[in-house]
């Protein structure tokens, strides 16, 4: 589930419609958290598909650490890329906003952790990365971790109204973090090795 002060608008030309703030988010806000309304397709679930619906999920499921396919049933689908994303996903199943998320101002992922299949060349922002790769998050996951860190208090701090979403398990758990009871767990957690799965 998206964060319900954001709504999809056209972006431009090359990336096409984008999800955008309605209201300003402040850094540490849940931008989004997986919840039972997403559905998991596993490999046997895609091949029963009509091929023209296999082109669709492509295009807007991401890859868990299982393998599977996960299609937000809301506008979160439409999230784009950016290699300066203003949200992170976290190894819980939801993400933050890392930086302070002005109206009009997109909410942007990094696709490198979500397990693309294949590479692919994205807008140039002039940053020194140009190409996603399907194993990004082996070279940055501690980077990705350490915004997630950066932002524990932040998280304490802001309003969250989709906490409720989160589990009380997954949040118990999340919350001990907050408090620096435990280590954060992190997003190379979320890596799926599909050289291993294709020997």
């Amino acid at each position: 589930m998206i964060h319900p002060d954001t709504e999809v608008r056209f972006i431009n030309d090359v990336v096409g419609y984008g999800v955008v703030a309605k209201k300003f988010i402040p850094k540490g806000t849940i931008t989004w958290v997986q919840d039972d309304l997403d559905r998991i397709f596993t490999e046997a679930d895609i091949e029963k598909l009509n091929p023209n619906v296999r082109t669709y999920l492509e295009t807007y499921c991401f890859t868990n650490s299982k393998g599977e396919s996960v299609l937000c049933w809301d506008h979160a689908r439409q999230v784009n890329h950016s290699f300066n994303p203003s949200c992170m996903s976290t190894a819980y199943d939801f993400e933050i906003a890392i930086r302070d998320i002005q109206p009009g101002e997109q909410l942007t992922d990094d696709y490198g952790y979500l397990n693309v299949s294949d590479p692919f060349e994205a807008e140039d922002e002039g940053t020194d990365r140009k190409v996603v790769y399907p194993d990004d998050i082996l070279k940055y996951h501690e980077m990705w971790d350490d915004l997630i860190k950066q932002n524990l208090q932040n998280i304490a701090a802001v309003s969250q109204p989709l906490q409720k979403f989160i589990t009380e398990k997954t949040w118990n758990e999340f919350s001990r973090v907050i408090r620096g009871e435990s280590e954060l767990r992190s997003i190379k957690s979320c890596y799926f090795n599909r050289e291993k799965v294709n020997r």
